[in-house]
């Protein structure tokens, strides 16, 4: 991919050091948003006081970011970062008819058909829009698009959609608990807000998995990565880049790597990606000079300083442990749903942690023991009445992108089902 600055006027220069997760994190939000943008690295305290006008490279004032208008902001959080672009708002409504958490494909898609459809719909997101299907570097099997698409270009597509049918989005947001008096659902966000609704659905994905490896948290943002990682191809030149998975965002990371590192080595567990990666991806990876496979394969160790330095790559048949040096390691091993609220409000969840949902909360023909109505529950509902599931977070679903716009306009569907009867 060139250089963003290279296809629009950037707009927003960055000015920081590698190795900081404070700069990443701002790379990273910028890249899924698809705002374009200018990485300036600071190599030295010379570079450091003629650009951006600091001591040194450790100054605690980076990453700093310019803007056009002249603004200067030194180490930003991701909320400040939205309040300049314009995109923090705080709820315009006392009620809506339908709250959506969760800005992935399964939400974006809701949120459409929802306001198409006349609802009061607000759209709450902690971070970027996207989800995991944001970060993805390019997205080749989804329908309409034979050339492929980013997955921050669709995201942003469907965002603009939504807005247009009058869908409230609300960034950088996170919902800390949740109650349901008779009829409504409330929301309250960690800012303090509150969110009342009829209806609710969770689009909120999941995490990826962790490696749970001593130091893991220190080298976050600083040579450890979750997700693809696309903002970061740019900056791999000549170097080994390691990337943990076999599924196929991690095989499309590899891809999209492939061009910039010198090296680009996916790390697996199996002893093949058949059963894990479509054969599309496989053809093209093993067609790639520069990409190689390292099946049976462990990260079982990572060292540095400020930050990752080298990592330890175990073998899970021999056993044999192997010192690498890198700077760059990618982790795209499944994920984890974030539903502990879903449990503090007694609503069902299997053993993993997803939202059960319709005919999986039967017992046998009838409906769950604590479940009010005559009714059973929708397709796509919850064990609470007007508490809907869709996407990644939903036990049962199929792990695609497309399959989570499906439900996001299906839950819609039920949506109306449920406010008509109530």
């Amino acid at each position: 991919m060139p250089d963003q600055s290279e296809v629009t006027p950037p707009l927003v220069k960055i000015m920081g050091r590698l190795g900081s997760a404070k700069a990443y994190l701002i790379r990273d939000f910028l890249q899924r948003s698809d705002v374009p943008f200018e990485w300036i690295h600071l190599e030295t305290d010379e570079q450091a006081q003629s650009c951006a006008g600091v001591a040194h490279c450790q100054d605690l004032r980076l990453p700093i970011c310019l803007f056009p208008d002249g603004t200067r902001m030194e180490c930003p959080s991701l909320r400040q970062l939205i309040k300049k672009l314009g995109w923090f708002h705080k709820p315009a409504h006392a009620e809506y008819d339908l709250a959506i958490y969760g800005a992935g494909p399964a939400g974006l898609s809701a949120a459409v058909y929802a306001a198409s459809d006349g609802l009061k719909t607000v759209l709450i997101e902690r971070s970027a829009v996207g989800g995991q299907a944001g970060s993805s570097s390019k997205i080749e099997n989804y329908l309409g698009f034979p050339e492929g698409i980013s997955g921050a270009e669709l995201a942003e597509r469907a965002r603009e959609q939504a807005c247009r049918f009058g869908v409230e989005v609300l960034l950088a947001r996170e919902g800390v608990c949740t109650e349901f008096p008779p009829g409504k659902g409330i929301g309250y966000l960690a800012d303090g807000a509150r969110i009342v609704a009829r209806a609710s659905l969770c689009a909120t994905g999941v995490e990826y998995r962790r490696l749970d490896l001593p130091d893991e948290k220190r080298f976050l943002g600083a040579g450890l990565y979750y997700g693809a990682g696309s903002s970061e191809a740019p900056l791999t030149k000549d170097e080994h880049v390691y990337i943990v998975g076999g599924g196929n965002s991690a095989g499309q990371a590899a891809m999209h790597f492939a061009p910039f590192a010198r090296r680009v080595s996916m790390v697996v567990r199996d002893d093949s990606l058949r059963s894990t990666l479509s054969q599309y991806l496989i053809d093209r990876l093993y067609a790639t000079p520069n990409v190689e496979m390292l099946t049976q394969t462990e990260v079982t160790g990572l060292e540095g300083d400020e930050r990752l330095q080298a990592i330890i790559l175990t073998h899970r048949e021999t056993g044999e442990a192997r010192k690498l040096d890198t700077h760059w390691l990618f982790v795209c091993i499944g994920g984890v749903p974030q539903t502990q609220w879903a449990s503090e409000v007694g609503i069902v969840r299997d053993q993993g942690g997803y939202l059960v949902t319709g005919p999986d909360l039967l017992l046998g023909d009838r409906s769950p023991t604590d479940w009010p109505l005559d009714r059973d529950p929708y397709f796509l509902e919850t064990s609470r009445p007007g508490v809907f599931a869709a996407g990644d977070v939903r036990h049962g679903s199929v792990k695609r992108c497309a399959s989570a716009v499906g439900e996001g306009a299906m839950a819609v569907a039920f949506v109306h089902r449920y406010l008509e009867s109530g």
